[in-house]
């Protein structure tokens, strides 16, 4: 009986089954590349706002504490946006004519708030709560990055899940002093993994990675 197929078609077969493999592998990993990547997450890129508000001339020249601004960040799940009122305490006074504070300006004499950005947006599927983590001797830097150096804000980290687990799994790494958490200067220790057990163990925090704990 005379062969059907020529004899390199079992070659090509293989090449064809182990290329249609690799292909897929590469593309898997240029999507998960892609996912992780800062064009995806928007991580490191600053975001437009009514007002070119700058963290690294009113916390990082000027000082200013967080609580200041994010009134509630201590005993809410949001943080809070600062009022206009708030932004008038100094600008009545400060740079009170600045082409720049014209929506602030605005929004006072109006009292229709302005419409900032949100930098963070978590999922609606996602539950996120300050005041646990501070309470718990999370930094406002932790999560936030280096606000005192960002003239324009940006997301510091991805904000993916595997992030938010590192944490979680293994919180004597980042867990700070209480009296530390609103500090954009702190820098870990040498020995943060021998602190961070002891405030583990003080604080009570526990290692919390089931699902209903950020899912609900």
């Amino acid at each position: 009986m005379p062969q059907i197929f020529h004899r390199s078609t079992n070659t090509i077969s293989r090449v064809s089954i182990f290329g249609a493999v690799f292909a897929l592998a590469v593309v898997g990993w240029a999507l998960s590349s892609l996912d992780r990547s800062s064009y995806a997450t928007r991580a490191n890129t600053p975001r437009e706002q009514p007002v070119a508000f700058s963290h690294a001339h009113h916390v990082g020249d000027e000082g200013f504490d967080c609580r200041y601004c994010h009134t509630s960040v201590e005993t809410s799940s949001f943080a809070g946006l600062p009022s206009t009122e708030i932004c008038m305490n100094c600008h009545s006074q400060i740079w009170a004519d600045s082409p720049e504070l014209a929506p602030v300006r605005d929004s006072f004499r109006t009292g229709q708030s302005i419409r900032w950005t949100r930098v963070h947006d978590l999922p609606d599927f996602v539950y996120f709560n300050h005041s646990i983590h501070v309470k718990q001797g999370v930094g406002c830097t932790t999560c936030h990055g280096p606000v005192d150096k960002m003239p324009l804000t940006w997301q510091h980290a991805s904000l993916h899940m595997e992030w938010c687990l590192d944490c979680h799994r293994q919180p004597e790494r980042y867990v700070r002093p209480r009296d530390q958490v609103f500090s954009v200067t702190y820098q870990p220790p040498p020995d943060q993994l021998e602190l961070g057990r002891k405030l583990v163990k003080e604080y009570n925090i526990q290692s919390l990675t089931s699902c209903s704990t950020c899912h609900r």
